[in-house]
């Protein structure tokens, strides 16, 4: 193969100018020659080359042929077109034309003729390169030109032109052409589909011609392909996959072959009924015949099916044929099509449709997929063969498509639409439908019976027609004849019998002729063979053996009795073979002897193929048997008695000297005998062997049986497995369980022999299943399993119980409480059965299945129906089952007992933003239902308060609310029984209102106090609190340094000097922040405590002080659940000890409460205050100079 770099470096001067080099260049596409003229093309440029390049052509003479290609390059190439042997300047001969929206340039030849069948090139150039292919115009001659052109050019001329004319070898002519047929003669179309016909074809094509000699007809037919053969092998390699033609789902015929030519250059010629046929390779579109090629495959096409498409195809290379095959198009339709047909997932899918005439089998195509009888589609024809229907069984989503129906050229399609089961749960495969979907829509029995009437009718009518014209040429006066003629006509028999006899002179004497003659024949080496000429007349006769006389001699005896010749070789040897020859004047017969032995195989090879091959189910199992090599030598493989085929799990290798048999994934039914047969001419040989596949065993036979049945031993019996799995049972293992329970336990095993078994370890009364396991060396089988559980001993179930005792009831469900049974009679009570009865019905009413036993002696019934009267009664489950049941309870009702109503978790507190709804919810249980009463703060609700009672509910609605609904709502619920009522505190808010003027002053060194005006919503809700936030200079950020405070001021620390700081305070409450309250800048030089330097003058300051309160404690009121913060400010130096009081208790060390201290503010933290947090809180400050306090009280709201 040659590497690019070696086209590169080619140069070539041919085409170029002077000073240009020639660099071979390689296209992408075949067949197309590249030359670039200069070593390195500039950037963005390109030399010429095809993205499509013209394909051959083969037309018949008078049509448009031309040719397209579509080239590309930078700048854009230039096209032009020339011819091996001839001018193209001829403009209305040769057009060149170009579409600039396709790209394509086109060279057209309208009204072609035979001289201007040659070879055709295609130039595109530029001035970097020039791309050109080559692409070859056959033209076909018709009508007069072509016999005037058959008759003044002789083969002997053929020079390699492309107008001259073969010569096919081929007997079909067109009908002009065909001589006039002789009485007796076959039609050569005969032999045609003979030499391209499978041999179970023979049969129906020779009762098509009418030839009955089969034996004759074989023997012609075997010399005909060997001289076919011979012909084909000058022109192809191998020949194989001749497809006959037939009709596709697309509404085309085709056939198929596979076919190696030595030259690819050959021609490919195709004829119908033996006149050639024009076609194309690409322009399939624009033409009704085409062939395409791919790789080894040729595929010859016929689109737009008419009736006069049928006849007799052939495919030839040059002039020998290479296939024939013949389209029969029946004069057949559809009176009612296939329909479309929406079938339900696992349902079955019916297409029917009826026909005007008779026909055995039609096509169906799936998705334009041949469909053929299988276990997916079912193909049915009526008896009168004019219904044929398709069924798709179990339809899935995937089978949905267009479906058709094809009979002759005829067809019709219809679409399948399979619907996913909606009722099945995800994940899981729904269940087979035993339904059919689809159908005509029609009553097609009633059509075909009209149909099959019509055509009776019809055949009745032409059966009378031709009666009737042999009624009237009988009756017709004979023809004034000469009397010789009629004589010669009836001598006519006489004359095919017994040769040329001459009528009107007397008959002297009959000339000889051959009636048996000899035939091909094969003798057993070793035994007599006999040849045997008869004639019809007592004549002498000489026997040739390859050309030499034969005489009596040793081993050879020719005798004449009468008119039969015998020729008797005594014991048959290989030297006897040869052509023998009878002659008897010019007369003769020839026949070839062969003499040969039955196949035989070597005895040790016989011996070891006799042994049995051993495999495991799944694994693979191998035959192979050798034998000499020989001719005609069929091998045929067989299990028990049925030949073997090639396919699917079975692989067959047929040697010269062996023959293998692969049978892949053994199942225990491929077991049996396998036998290799060796067949010729002169007998055949069998060899025998086994294959066992092993398995494990099947399960054994049951039922089980029940031999002997005590309070201590249970016996039970089975029989042996069907199927011991190809190797003996080993050994029984059997299991058992209690019955109700999942767990199975093994009890032992028994030996092969033995098909019994005796449970000892049993209790009385109770029941037990069992199962019994096969097994020999390859494992265990299935189970045989008992059908039923079995007793030991008898039956003995318990006395009954207490009457059930009612313990509660309401209108969905009623309590019960029982007592054992006095007397359980020796046998564990394992639960209990409990039934009802309703009030004036006599029906007992199981609650619970004797398998699913109620453990203990209490339970709720729930299936019960609100204001029914019930009784009850139970019985005590042993193993043996239900026992007595118990005396019935007393009659219950089932409704709710009388309750004072109480109230379900209700909210003590809402809050709701101003202008929205407000919806108060409250659950309750009273019985009978209570009388529902709301109050606004002890009064009367307003107008526009809406009040919605329901069962076990009430709620109220205020649709828009304001400020003023703020209130605390009571309800009240009140019947027969009592009354109760529940306070919810409503509160209607809303954002608050900023806090006034922010103040800030310093006191302490490091600290700042910030007070404020408060938020004028602070008189309003009582839950408002504040918020303060901190920006200074150095960090620029904004944090909260205070929150939750219910007082008014707030002291900063940690405040640094050279800093600037702003605070913000907002109000804050359930709806949120309110806008800040900015204060003034607290900076550098601005509100500081005066400093002296050292440069001035100095005195001592003694900062020691005892403790004292600057902020006291606030008196907090919050409701029960709510959280609280407690902060006071202190002073003093040395830093006082500060410690937290509760009604005089200290409560440092409490960890319900968060105590901080930072920098002389103190607080105290509370999650979610209770009830219990209410009293006095005090703080107390101690150092060494002294003492302070301070405190204040809360009060924690329900």
């Amino acid at each position: 193969m040659f590497k690019p770099k070696m086209f590169k470096r080619s140069k070539d001067a041919e085409g170029t100018a002077t000073g240009q080099v020639g660099i071979k260049k390689k296209s992408k596409v075949p067949g197309v020659m590249i030359t670039q003229y200069i070593e390195t093309l500039p950037e963005g440029k390109s030399h010429p080359d095809f993205t499509r390049k013209p394909i051959a052509l083969t037309i018949q003479e008078g049509k448009l042929a031309f040719f397209k290609a579509i080239v590309i390059g930078d700048p854009k190439p230039t096209v032009t077109w020339s011819r091996n042997n001839g001018d193209v300047s001829d403009t209305s001969r040769y057009q060149s034309k170009y579409d600039p929206n396709s790209n394509e340039h086109t060279f057209e030849m309208p009204n072609v003729s035979p001289d201007q069948a040659d070879t055709y090139k295609c130039f595109a150039t530029n001035e970097y390169g020039r791309a050109m292919v080559t692409v070859v115009l056959n033209v076909i001659e018709v009508g007069y030109k072509k016999n005037k052109a058959q008759q003044q050019q002789p083969v002997e001329a053929f020079d390699g032109n492309f107008k001259t004319l073969l010569t096919r070898k081929s007997k079909v002519r067109p009908k002009a052409e065909q001589p006039e047929k002789k009485e007796g003669e076959i039609d050569p179309k005969f032999w045609e589909l003979l030499l391209s016909a499978d041999k179970k074809d023979y049969e129906s094509i020779c009762s098509e011609f009418g030839v009955t000699d089969f034996r004759w007809m074989l023997k012609k037919l075997n010399e005909m392909k060997k001289e076919r053969e011979e012909e084909q092998a000058e022109f192809v390699k191998n020949l194989s996959n001749l497809k006959p033609i037939q009709v596709s789902a697309d509404g085309t015929a085709s056939f198929e072959i596979d076919m190696d030519l030595i030259d690819p250059s050959s021609r490919i010629f195709l004829y119908k009924d033996g006149e050639m046929v024009p076609y194309t390779k690409e322009l399939g579109e624009k033409m009704k015949h085409s062939l395409k090629q791919v790789g080894r495959k040729y595929i010859f096409s016929i689109r737009d099916l008419l009736p006069d498409d049928a006849g007799l195809y052939q495919l030839d290379v040059e002039d020998v044929n290479m296939f024939t095959t013949e389209f029969k198009i029946p004069t057949v339709d559809f009176l009612v099509k296939i329909q479309e047909v929406k079938a339900m997932e696992r349902e079955d899918a019916v297409f029917e449709c009826v026909l005007s005439n008779p026909f055995s089998k039609i096509l169906w195509f799936g998705k334009n997929l041949p469909l053929e009888q299988s276990d997916k589609y079912d193909i049915e024809v009526s008896e009168d063969k004019l219904i044929h229907r398709l069924v798709v069984k179990d339809c899935m989503v995937v089978d949905k498509g267009i479906y058709s129906a094809c009979a002759g050229i005829k067809s019709c399609n219809a679409w399948l639409i399979v619907e996913a089961d909606k009722d099945t749960p995800k994940g899981k495969k729904s269940a087979r439908k035993t339904t059919r979907a689809g159908g005509s829509g029609v009553d097609v029995q009633k059509i075909a019976q009209e149909q099959h009437v019509k055509l009776e009718k019809e055949k009745e009518e032409r059966i009378e027609q031709v009666k009737a014209a042999k009624e009237a040429a009988a009756a017709a006066p004979p023809p004034q004849e000469p009397a010789p003629k009629p004589k010669k006509e009836e001598a006519k028999p006489s004359e095919e019998a017994s040769g040329d006899v001459k009528v009107d002179q007397p008959v002297e004497e009959a000339e000889s002729e051959i009636i048996s003659g000899l035939s091909d024949m094969y003798a057993l080496r070793g035994k007599p063979a006999e040849l045997i000429v008869k004639m019809n007349t007592d004549c002498d006769g000489t026997w040739f053996k390859d050309g030499e006389k034969l005489t009596s001699s040793a081993g050879i005896s020719i005798t004449k009795d009468g008119t039969a010749h015998k020729l008797t070789i005594q014991s048959s040897a290989d030297s006897d073979s040869g052509l023998y020859r009878f002659m008897s004047g010019d007369l003769s017969t020839q026949a070839k002897v062969t003499v040969g032995g039955v196949p035989e195989f070597d005895p040790d090879d016989l011996h070891k193929f006799s042994k049995p091959v051993i495999v495991r189910v799944g694994q693979n199992a191998t035959f192979k048997m050798p034998f000499p090599p020989q001719e005609s030598l069929e091998v045929s493989w067989f299990k028990d008695g049925t030949e073997i085929k090639d396919g699917g799990g079975v692989k067959i290798v047929k040697e010269p000297n062996h023959s293998r048999l692969l049978l892949r994934d053994c199942l225990r039914t491929d077991a049996g005998e396998i036998k290799i047969q060796l067949k010729n001419p002169f007998g055949s040989v069998e060899a025998t062997s086994q294959l066992i596949v092993l398995d494990r065993p099947g399960p054994p036979e049951g039922p089980v049986e029940t031999v002997e049945t005590t309070s201590s031993v249970i016996e039970i019996k089975w029989n042996p497995p069907k199927d011991d799995g190809g190797s003996a049972v080993t050994n029984y293992i059997i299991e058992r369980q209690h019955a109700g329970q999942s767990l199975w336990t093994k009890l032992g095993d028994v030996s092969a022999d033995k098909t019994s078994y005796r449970d000892r370890n049993v209790t009385h009364g109770k029941k037990y299943n069992y199962r019994i396991f096969a097994e020999n060396p390859e494992g265990l089988s299935d189970a045989l399993e008992t059908t039923d559980s079995i007793m030991a001993g008898i039956m003995i179930l318990s006395g009954p119980p207490g009457a059930p005792k009612v313990v509660s009831a309401s209108k969905i469900s009623i309590e019960l409480t029982w007592t054992p049974p006095e007397d359980d009679r020796g046998v564990p009570i394992i639960g209990y059965q409990l039934e009802k009865r309703k009030k004036d019905t006599n029906q007992w009413i199981a609650l619970n299945q004797v398998n699913e036993p109620i453990e203990g002696e209490h339970y709720i019934v729930k299936d019960v129906t609100e204001g029914a009267e019930y009784e009850f009664r139970v019985s005590a489950i042993n193993e043996s089952g239900a026992g007595d049941p118990s005396p019935p309870s007393q009659m219950v009702c089932a409704k709710n007992p009388n309750m004072r109503p109480c109230f379900k978790d209700p909210e003590d507190f809402i809050v709701v933003r101003a202008g929205n709804s407000v919806r108060v919810k409250v659950n309750y249980e009273a019985e009978p239902p209570p009388q529902i009463t709301w109050l606004k703060d002890d009064e009367p609700l307003s107008p526009w308060i809406n009040v919605i009672n329901t069962e076990g509910m009430s709620q109220l609605v205020i649709p828009s609310s304001k400020r003023s609904d703020s209130a605390i709502y009571t309800i009240k619920a009140k019947n027969s029984v009592g009354e109760a009522s529940f306070d919810i505190e409503v509160r209607v808010t809303d954002e608050p209102k900023s806090p006034g003027p922010v103040e800030l002053e310093q006191t302490v060194y490091g600290k700042v106090d910030i007070s404020w005006a408060p938020s004028p919503d602070e008189e309003l809700d009582d839950r408002l609190y504040y918020v303060v936030a901190e920006h200074d200079s150095n960090t620029r950020v904004w944090k909260t340094i205070a929150d939750r405070l219910f007082s008014n001021t707030f002291t900063a620390i940690n405040i640094h000097a050279g800093r600037e700081y702003h605070f913000r305070v907002y109000a804050k409450n359930d709806m949120g922040l309110s806008d800040p309250s900015q204060s003034p800048t607290w900076g550098v030089n601005s509100n500081k405590v005066q400093m002296f330097s050292n440069g001035g003058y100095s005195i001592n300051v003694n900062f020691e002080r005892p403790p004292s309160i600057l902020v006291p404690l606030k008196v907090h009121a919050p409701p029960k659940g709510y959280q609280l913060y407690m902060t006071c400010a202190v002073r003093g130096f040395p830093t006082p000890s500060v410690s937290w009081y509760l009604d005089d208790i200290c409560i440092n060390s409490d960890n319900n409460y968060y105590i901080t201290n930072a920098y002389g503010v103190c607080s105290l933290y509370i999650l979610r205050v209770r009830p219990k947090d209410s009293g006095e809180y005090k703080v107390v400050a101690v150092n060494s100079l002294g003492k302070a306090e301070c405190s204040t009280k809360l009060l924690v709201r329900d």
